[in-house]
Protein backbone atom coordinates (compact mmCIF):
# COMPACT_ATOMS: atom_id res chain seq x y z
CA UNK A 1 0.00 0.00 0.00
CA UNK A 2 1.28 3.44 -0.66
CA UNK A 3 0.27 6.96 0.33
CA UNK A 4 -1.13 7.49 -3.26
CA UNK A 5 -3.67 4.64 -2.81
CA UNK A 6 -7.48 5.74 -2.40
CA UNK A 7 -8.97 6.03 1.08
CA UNK A 8 -12.78 5.74 1.51
CA UNK A 9 -15.31 5.21 4.39
CA UNK A 10 -16.58 2.06 5.32
CA UNK A 11 -19.15 1.07 7.71
CA UNK A 12 -17.39 -0.93 10.69
CA UNK A 13 -17.70 -3.78 12.93
CA UNK A 14 -18.52 -2.52 16.64
CA UNK A 15 -14.75 -2.25 17.90
CA UNK A 16 -14.39 -3.25 21.38
CA UNK A 17 -17.49 -5.76 21.91
CA UNK A 18 -15.48 -8.85 22.92
CA UNK A 19 -12.39 -9.68 25.40
CA UNK A 20 -9.56 -11.91 25.67
CA UNK A 21 -12.39 -14.36 27.46
CA UNK A 22 -15.55 -13.93 24.82
CA UNK A 23 -12.90 -14.40 21.55
CA UNK A 24 -11.70 -18.16 23.42
CA UNK A 25 -15.53 -19.09 24.09
CA UNK A 26 -16.20 -18.26 20.63
CA UNK A 27 -13.28 -20.10 19.27
CA UNK A 28 -13.79 -23.02 21.59
CA UNK A 29 -17.65 -23.34 21.00
CA UNK A 30 -16.58 -23.66 17.22
CA UNK A 31 -14.53 -26.52 18.15
CA UNK A 32 -17.47 -27.70 20.39
CA UNK A 33 -15.96 -29.83 23.17
CA UNK A 34 -19.00 -32.41 23.88
CA UNK A 35 -19.86 -33.01 20.65
CA UNK A 36 -16.35 -33.02 18.95
CA UNK A 37 -15.67 -35.77 22.27
CA UNK A 38 -18.91 -37.96 21.82
CA UNK A 39 -18.60 -37.66 18.61
CA UNK A 40 -15.42 -38.74 17.46
CA UNK A 41 -13.30 -40.79 20.26
CA UNK A 42 -15.95 -43.56 20.21
CA UNK A 43 -15.13 -43.80 16.09
CA UNK A 44 -11.47 -43.22 17.01
CA UNK A 45 -11.79 -45.74 19.25
CA UNK A 46 -13.62 -48.14 17.82
CA UNK A 47 -12.08 -47.74 14.34
CA UNK A 48 -9.36 -45.99 14.21
CA UNK A 49 -6.06 -45.59 16.40
CA UNK A 50 -8.53 -48.07 19.21
CA UNK A 51 -7.10 -47.09 22.74
CA UNK A 52 -4.44 -45.38 21.35
CA UNK A 53 -6.82 -42.56 20.83
CA UNK A 54 -5.88 -40.19 23.54
CA UNK A 55 -2.14 -40.10 22.12
CA UNK A 56 -3.79 -39.45 18.35
CA UNK A 57 -5.40 -36.16 20.28
CA UNK A 58 -2.06 -35.83 21.72
CA UNK A 59 0.24 -35.92 18.47
CA UNK A 60 -2.71 -33.29 17.14
CA UNK A 61 -2.13 -31.00 19.53
CA UNK A 62 1.45 -30.62 18.84
CA UNK A 63 0.47 -30.20 15.03
CA UNK A 64 -1.62 -27.75 15.15
CA UNK A 65 0.29 -25.45 17.99
CA UNK A 66 3.37 -25.81 15.56
CA UNK A 67 0.46 -24.04 12.33
CA UNK A 68 -0.52 -21.76 15.24
CA UNK A 69 2.82 -20.09 15.54
CA UNK A 70 2.79 -18.88 12.21
CA UNK A 71 -1.00 -18.22 12.49
CA UNK A 72 -0.56 -15.74 15.25
CA UNK A 73 2.46 -13.95 13.64
CA UNK A 74 0.03 -13.27 10.86
CA UNK A 75 -2.42 -12.29 13.61
CA UNK A 76 -0.17 -9.49 15.39
CA UNK A 77 0.44 -7.94 11.52
CA UNK A 78 -2.92 -8.22 9.91
CA UNK A 79 -6.34 -7.76 11.62
CA UNK A 80 -9.56 -8.54 9.83
CA UNK A 81 -12.81 -10.05 9.54
CA UNK A 82 -12.09 -12.24 6.45
CA UNK A 83 -8.84 -13.88 8.54
CA UNK A 84 -7.48 -16.55 5.94
CA UNK A 85 -8.95 -14.18 3.28
CA UNK A 86 -6.77 -11.38 4.10
CA UNK A 87 -3.92 -13.42 5.18
CA UNK A 88 -3.22 -15.46 2.08
CA UNK A 89 -4.15 -12.52 -0.13
CA UNK A 90 -1.37 -10.74 1.28
CA UNK A 91 1.00 -13.80 1.86
CA UNK A 92 0.41 -16.06 -1.52
CA UNK A 93 -1.00 -13.43 -3.90
CA UNK A 94 -4.69 -11.76 -4.65
CA UNK A 95 -5.60 -14.98 -6.71
CA UNK A 96 -4.70 -17.50 -4.35
CA UNK A 97 -6.35 -15.17 -1.82
CA UNK A 98 -9.71 -15.19 -3.79
CA UNK A 99 -10.00 -18.87 -4.16
CA UNK A 100 -8.90 -19.42 -0.66
CA UNK A 101 -11.45 -16.83 0.13
CA UNK A 102 -14.43 -18.61 -1.30
CA UNK A 103 -13.31 -22.24 0.49
CA UNK A 104 -13.41 -20.47 3.67
CA UNK A 105 -16.81 -18.85 2.88
CA UNK A 106 -18.24 -22.16 1.42
CA UNK A 107 -16.65 -23.99 4.87
CA UNK A 108 -18.45 -21.72 7.35
CA UNK A 109 -21.30 -21.15 4.95
CA UNK A 110 -22.09 -25.05 5.58
CA UNK A 111 -20.70 -26.58 9.01
CA UNK A 112 -23.34 -23.76 10.58
CA UNK A 113 -26.69 -26.22 8.48
CA UNK A 114 -24.15 -29.80 9.47
CA UNK A 115 -24.65 -28.93 13.43
CA UNK A 116 -28.17 -28.03 12.71
CA UNK A 117 -28.51 -31.41 12.01
CA UNK A 118 -26.62 -32.95 14.73
CA UNK A 119 -28.60 -30.70 17.37
CA UNK A 120 -32.07 -31.54 15.98
CA UNK A 121 -30.69 -35.23 16.17
CA UNK A 122 -29.76 -35.24 20.14
CA UNK A 123 -33.05 -32.81 20.66
CA UNK A 124 -35.50 -35.45 19.00
CA UNK A 125 -33.78 -38.24 21.02
CA UNK A 126 -33.47 -36.60 24.79
CA UNK A 127 -36.75 -34.98 24.20
CA UNK A 128 -38.65 -38.21 23.41
CA UNK A 129 -36.67 -40.25 26.40
CA UNK A 130 -36.72 -37.86 28.67
CA UNK A 131 -40.21 -35.98 28.13
CA UNK A 132 -42.09 -38.35 26.12
CA UNK A 133 -42.90 -35.75 23.68
CA UNK A 134 -41.72 -37.42 20.22
CA UNK A 135 -41.29 -34.29 17.36
CA UNK A 136 -39.95 -34.18 14.08
CA UNK A 137 -36.52 -33.60 13.84
CA UNK A 138 -37.35 -30.15 11.67
CA UNK A 139 -38.98 -28.68 14.35
CA UNK A 140 -36.14 -28.58 16.80
CA UNK A 141 -33.94 -27.57 13.33
CA UNK A 142 -35.92 -25.03 12.94
CA UNK A 143 -35.48 -23.68 16.71
CA UNK A 144 -32.45 -23.42 16.57
CA UNK A 145 -32.13 -21.27 13.25
CA UNK A 146 -34.62 -18.48 14.28
CA UNK A 147 -33.08 -18.44 17.71
CA UNK A 148 -29.35 -18.39 16.19
CA UNK A 149 -30.83 -15.54 13.79
CA UNK A 150 -31.81 -13.60 16.93
CA UNK A 151 -28.95 -13.40 18.71
CA UNK A 152 -26.71 -13.00 15.88
CA UNK A 153 -28.50 -9.26 15.01
CA UNK A 154 -27.32 -8.17 17.79
CA UNK A 155 -23.67 -7.19 19.36
CA UNK A 156 -21.19 -9.83 19.06
CA UNK A 157 -21.03 -9.32 22.99
CA UNK A 158 -24.58 -11.07 23.44
CA UNK A 159 -23.53 -14.21 21.71
CA UNK A 160 -20.20 -14.12 23.06
CA UNK A 161 -22.11 -14.11 26.92
CA UNK A 162 -24.45 -16.65 25.68
CA UNK A 163 -21.88 -18.97 24.55
CA UNK A 164 -19.78 -19.02 27.56
CA UNK A 165 -23.44 -20.09 29.91
CA UNK A 166 -23.59 -22.73 27.36
CA UNK A 167 -19.80 -23.58 27.25
CA UNK A 168 -19.22 -23.74 30.78
CA UNK A 169 -21.76 -26.39 31.10
CA UNK A 170 -20.58 -29.05 28.72
CA UNK A 171 -16.59 -28.71 29.60
CA UNK A 172 -18.11 -28.90 33.33
CA UNK A 173 -19.64 -32.42 32.74
CA UNK A 174 -17.03 -33.72 30.79
CA UNK A 175 -14.65 -32.44 32.92
CA UNK A 176 -16.47 -34.13 36.11
CA UNK A 177 -16.42 -37.27 34.25
CA UNK A 178 -12.93 -37.78 34.08
CA UNK A 179 -11.58 -36.11 37.05
CA UNK A 180 -14.59 -38.55 39.18
CA UNK A 181 -12.81 -41.61 36.89
CA UNK A 182 -8.83 -40.42 38.15
CA UNK A 183 -10.16 -40.59 41.41
CA UNK A 184 -11.50 -43.54 41.73
CA UNK A 185 -8.47 -44.88 40.18
CA UNK A 186 -9.95 -45.76 36.91
CA UNK A 187 -12.31 -49.04 35.71
CA UNK A 188 -11.38 -52.67 35.25
CA UNK A 189 -7.27 -51.93 34.17
CA UNK A 190 -6.92 -48.82 36.17
CA UNK A 191 -5.61 -45.85 34.66
CA UNK A 192 -3.39 -47.72 32.11
CA UNK A 193 -0.27 -45.07 30.41
CA UNK A 194 -0.80 -47.16 26.75
CA UNK A 195 -3.27 -44.68 25.82
CA UNK A 196 -1.20 -41.62 26.16
CA UNK A 197 2.23 -43.31 24.83
CA UNK A 198 2.72 -41.26 21.50
CA UNK A 199 3.89 -44.16 19.64
CA UNK A 200 0.24 -45.88 20.05
CA UNK A 201 -0.89 -43.07 18.23
CA UNK A 202 0.12 -44.81 15.19
CA UNK A 203 -1.79 -48.21 15.76
CA UNK A 204 -5.21 -49.65 15.96
CA UNK A 205 -7.28 -50.91 12.70
CA UNK A 206 -6.50 -47.51 10.99
CA UNK A 207 -4.33 -44.83 12.37
CA UNK A 208 -5.30 -42.55 9.83
CA UNK A 209 -9.04 -42.50 10.72
CA UNK A 210 -8.10 -42.09 14.18
CA UNK A 211 -5.85 -38.99 13.43
CA UNK A 212 -8.05 -37.85 11.04
CA UNK A 213 -10.80 -37.85 13.77
CA UNK A 214 -8.43 -36.01 16.34
CA UNK A 215 -7.30 -33.33 14.09
CA UNK A 216 -11.58 -32.79 12.88
CA UNK A 217 -11.84 -31.98 16.59
CA UNK A 218 -10.42 -28.62 16.25
CA UNK A 219 -11.98 -27.26 13.40
CA UNK A 220 -13.26 -23.69 14.11
CA UNK A 221 -10.12 -22.81 16.46
CA UNK A 222 -8.64 -20.83 13.84
CA UNK A 223 -11.76 -18.10 13.69
CA UNK A 224 -10.20 -16.22 16.59
CA UNK A 225 -8.68 -14.08 14.14
CA UNK A 226 -12.73 -12.85 12.43
CA UNK A 227 -13.13 -11.58 16.01
CA UNK A 228 -10.11 -8.91 15.97
CA UNK A 229 -11.57 -6.04 14.75
CA UNK A 230 -14.57 -6.19 17.31
CA UNK A 231 -11.99 -7.19 19.92
CA UNK A 232 -9.99 -4.65 22.68
CA UNK A 233 -6.57 -4.24 21.85
CA UNK A 234 -6.71 -7.19 18.62
CA UNK A 235 -2.94 -7.37 18.10
CA UNK A 236 -2.58 -8.76 21.82
CA UNK A 237 -5.62 -10.51 22.31
CA UNK A 238 -5.84 -12.83 19.41
CA UNK A 239 -2.65 -14.39 19.21
CA UNK A 240 -2.99 -14.49 22.97
CA UNK A 241 -6.96 -16.12 22.03
CA UNK A 242 -5.40 -18.76 19.53
CA UNK A 243 -2.60 -20.39 21.67
CA UNK A 244 -4.94 -20.52 24.54
CA UNK A 245 -7.83 -22.59 22.16
CA UNK A 246 -5.22 -24.33 20.94
CA UNK A 247 -3.32 -26.11 23.92
CA UNK A 248 -6.15 -25.14 26.35
CA UNK A 249 -8.24 -27.35 23.81
CA UNK A 250 -5.56 -30.00 23.53
CA UNK A 251 -5.05 -30.72 27.03
CA UNK A 252 -8.32 -31.13 27.58
CA UNK A 253 -9.04 -33.40 24.71
CA UNK A 254 -6.04 -35.90 25.84
CA UNK A 255 -7.53 -36.32 29.70
CA UNK A 256 -10.87 -36.64 29.14
CA UNK A 257 -10.41 -39.08 26.50
CA UNK A 258 -7.83 -40.42 28.43
CA UNK A 259 -9.91 -41.03 31.00
CA UNK A 260 -12.89 -42.11 29.04
CA UNK A 261 -10.83 -45.12 28.25
CA UNK A 262 -9.61 -45.57 31.77
CA UNK A 263 -13.45 -45.67 32.81
CA UNK A 264 -14.60 -48.13 30.28
CA UNK A 265 -10.98 -50.16 30.68
CA UNK A 266 -8.80 -51.27 27.55
CA UNK A 267 -10.86 -54.09 26.07
CA UNK A 268 -13.98 -52.56 27.19
CA UNK A 269 -13.68 -49.09 25.17
CA UNK A 270 -13.34 -51.17 22.19
CA UNK A 271 -16.44 -53.64 22.94
CA UNK A 272 -18.53 -50.39 23.83
CA UNK A 273 -17.38 -48.41 21.01
CA UNK A 274 -18.13 -50.92 18.07
CA UNK A 275 -21.54 -51.55 19.92
CA UNK A 276 -24.96 -50.40 18.90
CA UNK A 277 -24.57 -47.42 21.27
CA UNK A 278 -20.88 -45.95 21.13
CA UNK A 279 -22.12 -43.08 23.30
CA UNK A 280 -22.27 -45.42 25.94
CA UNK A 281 -18.64 -45.12 25.98
CA UNK A 282 -19.19 -41.70 27.98
CA UNK A 283 -22.17 -42.64 29.91
CA UNK A 284 -21.13 -45.70 31.50
CA UNK A 285 -18.18 -44.14 33.46
CA UNK A 286 -20.63 -41.05 33.71
CA UNK A 287 -23.28 -43.32 35.58
CA UNK A 288 -20.57 -45.56 37.18
CA UNK A 289 -18.88 -42.90 38.70
CA UNK A 290 -21.40 -39.97 39.04
CA UNK A 291 -24.37 -41.38 39.11
CA UNK A 292 -27.97 -41.72 37.05
CA UNK A 293 -28.96 -38.11 37.07
CA UNK A 294 -25.56 -37.21 35.35
CA UNK A 295 -26.16 -38.85 32.54
CA UNK A 296 -29.49 -37.21 32.00
CA UNK A 297 -27.94 -34.16 32.24
CA UNK A 298 -25.00 -35.45 30.12
CA UNK A 299 -27.78 -35.40 27.27
CA UNK A 300 -28.86 -31.98 27.71
CA UNK A 301 -25.78 -30.70 27.82
CA UNK A 302 -25.21 -32.26 24.60
CA UNK A 303 -28.09 -30.41 23.02
CA UNK A 304 -26.64 -26.85 24.66
CA UNK A 305 -23.26 -27.50 23.12
CA UNK A 306 -24.10 -28.65 19.87
CA UNK A 307 -26.51 -25.18 19.42
CA UNK A 308 -23.43 -23.30 20.80
CA UNK A 309 -21.23 -24.66 18.09
CA UNK A 310 -23.59 -23.86 15.35
CA UNK A 311 -24.64 -20.64 16.81
CA UNK A 312 -20.58 -19.34 16.70
CA UNK A 313 -20.09 -21.12 13.22
CA UNK A 314 -23.34 -18.59 11.98
CA UNK A 315 -21.15 -15.79 13.64
CA UNK A 316 -17.70 -17.37 11.49
CA UNK A 317 -19.72 -17.02 8.58
CA UNK A 318 -21.22 -13.61 8.64
CA UNK A 319 -18.70 -12.40 9.13
CA UNK A 320 -16.75 -13.82 5.67
CA UNK A 321 -20.16 -12.65 4.13
CA UNK A 322 -19.36 -9.25 5.56
CA UNK A 323 -15.83 -8.87 4.72
CA UNK A 324 -15.84 -10.11 1.04
CA UNK A 325 -18.90 -8.34 0.67
CA UNK A 326 -17.52 -4.65 1.98
CA UNK A 327 -14.86 -5.67 -1.23
CA UNK A 328 -17.78 -5.27 -3.19
CA UNK A 329 -18.20 -8.81 -4.47
CA UNK A 330 -20.91 -11.24 -3.96
CA UNK A 331 -23.45 -8.59 -2.82
CA UNK A 332 -22.20 -4.93 -1.58
CA UNK A 333 -25.18 -4.81 0.79
CA UNK A 334 -23.28 -8.00 2.80
CA UNK A 335 -20.88 -5.20 3.89
CA UNK A 336 -22.99 -3.22 5.89
CA UNK A 337 -22.93 -3.34 9.78
CA UNK A 338 -25.99 -2.20 11.99
CA UNK A 339 -26.22 1.32 12.88
CA UNK A 340 -27.06 0.44 16.51
CA UNK A 341 -25.20 -2.74 17.28
CA UNK A 342 -22.41 -2.89 14.81
CA UNK A 343 -23.31 -6.52 13.95
CA UNK A 344 -22.60 -7.62 10.25
CA UNK A 345 -26.94 -7.78 10.34
CA UNK A 346 -27.20 -7.96 6.60
CA UNK A 347 -24.84 -11.04 6.24
CA UNK A 348 -26.37 -12.81 9.10
CA UNK A 349 -29.68 -12.44 7.76
CA UNK A 350 -28.11 -14.07 4.28
CA UNK A 351 -26.14 -16.93 6.21
CA UNK A 352 -29.34 -17.81 7.79
CA UNK A 353 -31.28 -17.98 4.49
CA UNK A 354 -28.63 -20.00 3.05
CA UNK A 355 -28.50 -22.64 6.61
CA UNK A 356 -32.33 -22.49 6.14
CA UNK A 357 -31.85 -23.68 2.39
CA UNK A 358 -29.51 -26.31 2.80
CA UNK A 359 -31.39 -27.91 6.34
CA UNK A 360 -34.57 -27.70 4.24
CA UNK A 361 -32.97 -29.71 1.26
CA UNK A 362 -32.23 -32.88 3.41
CA UNK A 363 -35.29 -32.09 4.92
CA UNK A 364 -37.57 -32.00 1.62
CA UNK A 365 -35.15 -35.28 0.47
CA UNK A 366 -35.98 -36.85 3.81
CA UNK A 367 -32.65 -37.56 4.63
CA UNK A 368 -31.47 -38.34 8.18
CA UNK A 369 -30.21 -35.24 10.56
CA UNK A 370 -27.13 -36.69 12.26
CA UNK A 371 -25.94 -39.44 9.00
CA UNK A 372 -26.71 -37.32 6.02
CA UNK A 373 -27.23 -33.08 7.15
CA UNK A 374 -24.67 -33.61 9.67
CA UNK A 375 -21.90 -35.90 8.05
CA UNK A 376 -22.09 -34.86 5.00
CA UNK A 377 -21.58 -30.94 5.45
CA UNK A 378 -19.08 -31.21 8.12
CA UNK A 379 -16.71 -33.23 5.67
CA UNK A 380 -17.40 -30.42 2.69
CA UNK A 381 -16.61 -27.61 5.21
CA UNK A 382 -13.66 -29.73 6.83
CA UNK A 383 -12.04 -30.56 3.50
CA UNK A 384 -12.41 -26.77 2.50
CA UNK A 385 -11.21 -25.54 5.47
CA UNK A 386 -8.45 -27.36 6.21
CA UNK A 387 -6.80 -26.82 2.29
CA UNK A 388 -7.17 -23.38 3.71
CA UNK A 389 -5.17 -23.50 6.67
CA UNK A 390 -2.16 -25.22 4.52
CA UNK A 391 -2.08 -22.51 2.47
CA UNK A 392 -2.31 -20.21 5.08
CA UNK A 393 1.12 -21.63 6.64
CA UNK A 394 2.66 -21.11 3.18
CA UNK A 395 1.19 -17.51 3.32
CA UNK A 396 3.19 -16.85 6.50
CA UNK A 397 6.59 -17.27 4.96
CA UNK A 398 5.88 -15.82 1.73
CA UNK A 399 4.31 -12.34 3.57
CA UNK A 400 7.38 -12.13 5.69
CA UNK A 401 9.93 -12.78 3.47
CA UNK A 402 8.19 -10.18 0.78
CA UNK A 403 6.95 -7.70 3.23
CA UNK A 404 8.61 -7.69 6.57
CA UNK A 405 11.94 -9.07 5.97
CA UNK A 406 13.30 -7.37 9.17
CA UNK A 407 10.83 -9.43 11.01
CA UNK A 408 11.85 -12.76 9.78
CA UNK A 409 12.61 -15.28 12.60
CA UNK A 410 13.92 -19.04 12.28
CA UNK A 411 11.10 -20.59 13.62
CA UNK A 412 8.62 -18.47 13.93
CA UNK A 413 8.16 -17.16 10.45
CA UNK A 414 9.64 -19.94 8.04
CA UNK A 415 10.27 -23.07 10.21
CA UNK A 416 6.72 -23.23 12.64
CA UNK A 417 4.93 -22.41 9.56
CA UNK A 418 7.03 -24.90 7.22
CA UNK A 419 6.22 -27.63 9.56
CA UNK A 420 2.60 -26.37 9.98
CA UNK A 421 1.87 -26.45 6.15
CA UNK A 422 3.48 -30.14 5.97
CA UNK A 423 1.36 -31.08 8.80
CA UNK A 424 -1.69 -29.96 7.60
CA UNK A 425 -1.25 -31.00 4.11
CA UNK A 426 -0.51 -34.44 5.92
CA UNK A 427 -4.27 -34.05 7.07
CA UNK A 428 -5.94 -33.04 3.97
CA UNK A 429 -4.23 -36.93 2.84
CA UNK A 430 -5.95 -38.22 5.88
CA UNK A 431 -9.27 -36.78 5.25
CA UNK A 432 -9.10 -38.15 1.49
CA UNK A 433 -7.75 -41.64 2.39
CA UNK A 434 -10.69 -41.79 5.08
CA UNK A 435 -13.54 -39.89 3.41
CA UNK A 436 -15.77 -43.14 3.03
CA UNK A 437 -15.12 -44.84 6.01
CA UNK A 438 -15.76 -41.04 8.06
CA UNK A 439 -19.15 -41.19 6.38
CA UNK A 440 -20.75 -44.34 7.04
CA UNK A 441 -23.70 -45.24 5.34
CA UNK A 442 -24.24 -41.61 3.76
CA UNK A 443 -20.98 -42.54 1.58
CA UNK A 444 -23.79 -43.83 -1.23
CA UNK A 445 -25.16 -40.68 -1.41
CA UNK A 446 -24.90 -38.73 -4.90
CA UNK A 447 -23.71 -35.77 -2.67
CA UNK A 448 -21.07 -37.53 -0.62
CA UNK A 449 -19.38 -38.52 -4.42
CA UNK A 450 -19.90 -34.38 -5.11
CA UNK A 451 -17.88 -33.26 -1.95
CA UNK A 452 -14.16 -33.44 -3.71
CA UNK A 453 -15.69 -32.02 -7.22
CA UNK A 454 -17.64 -29.09 -5.14
CA UNK A 455 -14.37 -28.23 -3.62
CA UNK A 456 -12.39 -28.06 -6.33
CA UNK A 457 -15.29 -26.12 -8.24
CA UNK A 458 -15.29 -23.52 -5.67
CA UNK A 459 -11.54 -23.41 -5.38
CA UNK A 460 -10.86 -22.97 -9.61
CA UNK A 461 -13.88 -20.71 -9.43
CA UNK A 462 -12.25 -17.97 -7.09
CA UNK A 463 -8.84 -19.06 -9.17
CA UNK A 464 -10.56 -17.84 -12.57
CA UNK A 465 -12.89 -15.07 -11.27
CA UNK A 466 -9.69 -13.26 -9.32
CA UNK A 467 -7.93 -13.98 -13.01
CA UNK A 468 -10.96 -12.36 -14.60
CA UNK A 469 -10.64 -9.41 -12.81
CA UNK A 470 -6.87 -9.18 -12.88
CA UNK A 471 -7.38 -9.04 -17.19
CA UNK A 472 -10.54 -7.23 -17.21
CA UNK A 473 -11.24 -5.24 -13.61
CA UNK A 474 -7.72 -4.49 -12.92
CA UNK A 475 -8.51 -1.86 -9.93
CA UNK A 476 -11.58 -4.73 -8.39
CA UNK A 477 -8.24 -7.05 -8.61
CA UNK A 478 -6.05 -4.59 -6.68
CA UNK A 479 -8.63 -4.50 -3.93
CA UNK A 480 -8.89 -8.51 -2.87
CA UNK A 481 -7.71 -9.00 0.22
CA UNK A 482 -6.72 -5.55 0.69
CA UNK A 483 -9.67 -3.54 1.85
CA UNK A 484 -9.45 -3.36 5.58
CA UNK A 485 -9.97 -1.05 8.42
CA UNK A 486 -6.55 1.62 9.21
CA UNK A 487 -6.91 0.07 12.65
CA UNK A 488 -7.01 -3.35 11.69
CA UNK A 489 -4.49 -3.69 8.67
CA UNK A 490 -0.99 -3.98 9.19
CA UNK A 491 0.25 -1.75 11.72
CA UNK A 492 2.19 -1.76 14.65
CA UNK A 493 0.40 -1.19 18.01
CA UNK A 494 1.44 2.43 18.56
CA UNK A 495 -0.09 3.28 15.53
CA UNK A 496 -3.50 5.32 15.91
CA UNK A 497 -6.46 3.90 15.00
CA UNK A 498 -8.66 5.21 12.43
CA UNK A 499 -12.09 4.39 10.67
CA UNK A 500 -10.71 5.24 7.06
CA UNK A 501 -10.14 2.08 5.18
CA UNK A 502 -7.54 1.51 2.08
CA UNK A 503 -8.22 -0.27 -1.45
Amino acid sequence: MTKEEPTREVQRLKANSVGLVGVVFMAVATAAPITAMTGNVPIAVGFGNGTGAPAGYLFATVVLTVFSVGYVAMARRITAAGAFYGYISHGLGRMAGMASGMLAVLAYVVFEASIVGVFAYFAKSTVADQLGVDLHWAVYAAVMLAVTAVLAHFDIHLTARALGVMLVGEIAVLFAVAVAVALHGGGPDGIPMEPVNPANAFTGTSAGLGLFFAFWSWVGFESTAMYGEESRNPKRIIPKATMIAVVGVGVFYVFVSWMTIAGNGLKGSVEVATSANPLALFFNPTEEFIGGWAVDTFQWLLLTGSFACGMAFHQCAARYLYAVGREGFLHPALGRTHPRHGSPYLASYAQSLIAVALVGLFWATDQDPYLHLYTLLAILGTMAILIVQTLCSFAVIGYFRKHHPEDRHWFRTFTAPLLGGIGMTWVVVLLLMNMETAAGSAADSVFFKLIPWIVGAVFFGGLGLAWYLKARRPERFEVIGRIVLEDAQERTEEEPASDAVRA
